[in-house]
């Protein structure tokens, strides 16, 4: 289940909440019983690939800053 990172306007307190994707927008209570809350923006990293093993660059490529050949 995501987890979604909402801040109190009233009291300044940051939290996280886990609900399904479907209720991602829905109001949500601070702690501290503050019902004035934004949702805030989250990034996410997705880096492996699906079988969780770090994929290979295909050879041949030359070097230089982009492994194409072109910077020597």
């Amino acid at each position: 289940m995501p987890r979604y990172d909402f801040r109190c306007r009233s009291c300044g307190a940051t939290f996280e909440l886990r609900r399904p994707m479907a209720q991602a927008n829905d109001p949500a209570v601070c702690p501290q019983g503050h019902p004035d809350t934004v949702k805030l923006l989250s990034t996410v990293a997705v880096t492996g690939s699906a079988g969780g093993a770090p994929q290979q660059a295909p050879g041949g490529g030359g070097g230089g800053c982009c492994g194409g050949g072109c910077c020597g």
